[in-house]
């Protein structure tokens, strides 16, 4: 019987690159954006497994959480919560109430949505079958190698930050450029239509981050390219504020070095194919 997991994931690119490494590896998928998606997938499929992303609004996580636990039949379905977020420790017992599991989203998550999946997707195997079903998961060297020869724009003030996260891209075989304000992050992009990616500080004297992200979606050429934020500090509505600036996804200083390399990772899996 195959086993199928249900993403709940607002953002379309990290659900498909999740549905795309678990599908890799044999897991059938079933993504839903929304509570009201969610339910009714779950009651009109037979799915094994709901892995919830916590990015969406805390509100509305914790409501497809408890709505999950309160539908007849779903009590017991395995519940795995996927999160970006360092979470307290109130938080962690709140969510604790209705998930078997935590996954913090960092260089080595995929492994770990794999492990915890496969071993939810094997109870329900013992419980319906003589012999279990013993999941092998594939080679993620595919994964691993996702941003090898890939070309990241990184654009800040502090010579730091470029040189620290510089060091690490490169351990991982990116060739990276870099610019210390929103008007050279323009011209190096302009002159190299190969970047691949744009690690964008949103606190850049003269050009800020938002101005220059607005600049560069005006450009056709650069209307797809992945840019991802970085903001000094994690404010309430930041992430909604870089979004709308045209950004792709957020990240907050001090950059997490295995959050950046998992957002990489989720946002060029698919590039070149």
């Amino acid at each position: 019987m195959n086993k199928k997991v249900l993403i709940v994931e607002e953002n379309n690119q990290h659900a498909k690159a999740l549905s795309y490494f678990l599908s890799a590896n044999n897991i059938g998928t079933l993504i839903s954006r929304n509570l009201n998606e969610t339910i009714t997938a779950l009651q009109g499929e037979e799915i094994d497994c709901v892995i919830l992303d916590m990015g969406m609004p805390d509100k509305l996580a914790y409501q497809a959480l408890e709505k999950i636990k309160e539908n007849k039949g779903l009590e017991n379905l395995p519940i795995i919560v996927f999160t970006g977020k360092d979470l307290s420790l109130a938080e962690q017992n709140r969510i604790k109430k209705y998930a078997d599991s935590i996954v913090v989203k960092t260089a080595h998550s995929y492994q770990r949505i794999l492990d915890e999946a496969g071993l939810f997707l094997h109870l329900v195997d013992e419980k319906n079958t003589v012999n279990p079903v013993e999941y092998k998961f594939g080679n993620l060297a595919a994964l691993r190698n996702v941003l090898k020869d890939k070309t990241v724009l990184i654009a800040d003030d502090d010579v730091r930050n470029i040189f620290s996260i510089t060091k690490t891209l490169e351990l991982h075989k990116m060739n990276v450029l870099t610019a210390s304000d929103g008007k050279e992050a323009l011209k190096i992009l302009k002159e190299n239509k190969q970047v691949d990616a744009v690690l964008m500080d949103m606190m850049m004297p003269e050009l800020d981050g938002y101005q220059t992200i607005r600049e560069i979606r005006t450009h056709s050429v650069f209307k797809k390219i992945p840019i991802l934020a970085v903001t000094a500090k994690a404010m309430k509505g930041d992430r909604e504020k870089c979004i709308a600036a045209g950004a792709s996804d957020y990240i907050s200083k001090p950059v997490d070095i295995d959050q950046l390399i998992s957002l990489l990772r989720v946002w060029l899996y698919d590039t070149g194919k």
